[in-house]
């Protein structure tokens, strides 16, 4: 089997196995446009190992999902404490003005 299909193997057992829960887990992804390819590029603040992207807001919320069950798969396995859901945390995203030297 190739690699690439073993991913896919494992996500969609993750992703099902997920769905078959009594209880949902809910958890904040931050979506960013990717300037070089386009789409968006996926932060997950509770999995700050796992990165994802998606080339419309659909499918980076698709691959999020899926990349979230497969880290709670892969935790649960090892025994590892999920980290809390955050779906209620409180989000803020502020911009700020810097101003350059004078060149």
């Amino acid at each position: 089997m190739q690699p690439g299909h073993l991913l896919q193997g494992l996500t969609r057992l993750a992703t099902e196995k997920l769905s078959h829960m009594a209880n949902s887990l809910r958890y904040t992804v931050i979506l960013e446009p990717d300037p070089d390819d386009g789409g968006y590029v996926v932060r997950i603040p509770a999995f700050p190992h796992a990165h994802t992207q998606g080339d419309d807001v659909e499918d980076a919320l698709r691959n999020a999902r899926e990349v979230i069950a497969l880290e709670i798969e892969v935790m649960t396995e090892r025994g590892e404490e999920l980290p809390a859901p955050d779906g209620d945390a409180a989000i803020r995203v502020e911009r700020v003005v810097v101003t350059l030297p004078a060149a």
